[in-house]
């Protein structure tokens, strides 16, 4: 079992930086692939980006692409993504996930944090 709990959401202004947080528990973190989605008002969950159990492999949505990059610390069982460059677009609660194998699809990961909004302004 794992469970993931999330920081760093809030509120920026356009171009600005934002840096969430998910620390795992349980000893089999560095066992799963971790990645993050998002979900804006009234749309669909949406993939962000993904990072093998390594940090060697990174996958990342064109949207976010040269933005955002995904990170993690098995040390600590954490797994970060610095957004960069943000867009009012961008604006969404951000879901942290972990799963056995990496994927753009929703329903291929185990587990999900609570959800952390945010928001940029224009």
């Amino acid at each position: 079992q794992v469970q993931l709990v999330e920081s760093g959401g809030g509120l920026v202004q356009t171009g600005g930086s934002l840096r969430l947080s998910c620390a795992a528990s349980g000893r089999t973190f560095n066992s799963y692939t971790m990645g993050w989605f998002r979900q804006a008002k009234g749309k669909e969950r949406e993939f962000v980006a993904h990072i093998s159990w390594s940090g060697e492999s990174t996958v990342y949505a064109d949207s976010v692409k040269g933005r955002f990059t995904i990170s993690r610390d098995n040390a600590k069982n954490t797994v970060y993504l610095q957004m960069n460059r943000l867009k009012p677009d961008d604006t969404a609660v951000y879901y942290c996930v972990a799963g056995v194998h990496g994927s753009i699809s929703k329903y291929e990961y185990d587990y999900r944090a609570q959800g952390t909004q945010v928001t940029v302004s224009s």
